[in-house]
């Protein structure tokens, strides 16, 4: 069976104020037109169709049009819900699409439930595994751990367990929204992390013949069987040297798995350039880069005057400033942004216990006071936004 894996569309999605509707519309031509070119019989889409809990009416009406091309295709298609969609939202309407061989998968309680296809050799079952944020599922899978391997492998055991009822020699496919160790994050993925661990083995996965990842934007390998396809377009500077790619999978007749990327358009190159302003307005090498979006950060001792204007005249498509000057880590004038580098929430509030009690940093009781509480505002925050 031919299978088209994508995710994290997050339709509605803008790139430093830049409208990108037009961008993904394009994407969306390219996808169904591939499907038809490469006689694909099943497309994937792991989760994050929007970029927001309640997206605008343009990207509801660019999502519209992408079912109805996808369904005049006549080639089945199985969605499930990322972290960034309303799971309750998306799913409106799913029994009434289905029958469009548009599949929704937004509840977990029907993880167990798949989208059975057949080809030639016999049945394929696909399994969605949407989103499942750990403090909200917990009740569902009946685990006493908070965290996301314990909710992700209550759920592949269920899998397992109904696929185990299956005739002899059905093939398993598994959707699923999260974050599996060996994955290399963007800058541009919302933080999912529950008590300071964010990540989930890839072995939680054995047992299904491939896994269709969704949530980091990098086109990434973690095994022969589980793969990201990455977003197609770019949603940060960080992703700058990615290639946006789908896969393309040949699933054989007994499980064998044959893997190509297949090239996403590309509206505009990004790039990020540094240096000292003069330097990089009259640099030739940079020439390559003077039709990309571009990310400039000065590295000049002082700011120089209108950097925005002078960059623009050679760069047009300038649409993010940053200022780093040159100077000695022990410099007092250091930015405070630039001894931030590199520190998540979590070590950022450990080092301020540490600095208020004059060096001496959270004990394991009040560590686990400060993980709670930043897990319970995310929470919070994700609750909020989609009872909107």
């Amino acid at each position: 069976m031919r299978i088209l894996h994508t995710s994290d569309w997050h339709l509605g999605r803008s790139f430093h104020r830049v409208n990108l509707l037009d961008a993904q519309a394009a994407f969306l031509d390219h996808l169904v037109a591939t499907v038809r070119e490469r006689d694909v019989e099943a497309v994937l889409v792991a989760g994050d169709v929007y970029d927001r809990a309640v997206p605008p009416l343009a990207a509801v009406e660019l999502f519209d049009r992408a079912l109805h091309q996808l369904a005049a295709a006549g080639v089945p298609t199985v969605m499930i819900s990322g972290n960034h969609d309303s799971a309750r939202r998306l799913g409106v309407g799913a029994g009434l699409i289905d029958r469009a061989g548009i599949h929704l998968r937004t509840d977990p309680a029907g993880c167990t439930t798949p989208v059975v296809l057949r080809d030639a050799h016999g049945d394929v079952a696909f399994y969605g595994l949407p989103y499942l944020e750990p403090t909200l599922v917990r009740e569902e899978f009946k685990v006493t751990k908070v965290g996301h391997e314990a909710v992700i492998g209550a759920a592949m055991e269920r899998v397992r367990a109904d696929l185990a009822g299956r005739p002899e020699g059905t093939r398993s496919v598994v959707l699923a929204h999260a974050f599996v160790a060996g994955g290399e994050p963007s800058d541009s993925e919302r933080d999912i992390t529950i008590g300071g661990v964010a990540s989930v083995p890839a072995g939680i996965f054995d047992g299904v013949d491939y896994v269709a990842l969704g949530h980091l934007h990098g086109s990434q390998t973690i095994t022969t069987r589980v793969r990201y396809s990455g977003s197609p377009l770019a949603y940060s500077f960080s992703e700058a040297d990615h290639r946006k790619t789908m896969w393309l999978i040949d699933l054989g007749p007994g499980g064998e798995i044959e893997a190509e990327r297949l090239d996403c358009p590309v509206p505009r190159r990004v790039a990020r350039i540094r240096g000292r302003l003069e330097d990089l307005v009259e640099d030739p090498s940079l020439e390559r880069h003077e039709d990309s979006w571009i990310e400039a950060t000065l590295t000049d001792p002082v700011r120089p005057t209108e950097p925005m204007a002078r960059l623009c005249a050679r760069f047009p498509h300038t649409i993010s400033l940053v200022f780093d000057p040159e100077r000695a880590p022990e410099d007092p004038l250091a930015s405070y942004a630039q001894r931030l580098k590199g520190r998540d929430d979590r070590q950022i509030a450990a080092d301020f216990v540490a600095h208020v009690r004059g060096g001496s940093g959270p004990d394991e009781r009040e560590r686990t006071v400060l993980y709670d509480a930043f897990d319970a505002v995310r929470v919070d925050d994700m609750t909020r936004e989609v009872a909107r």
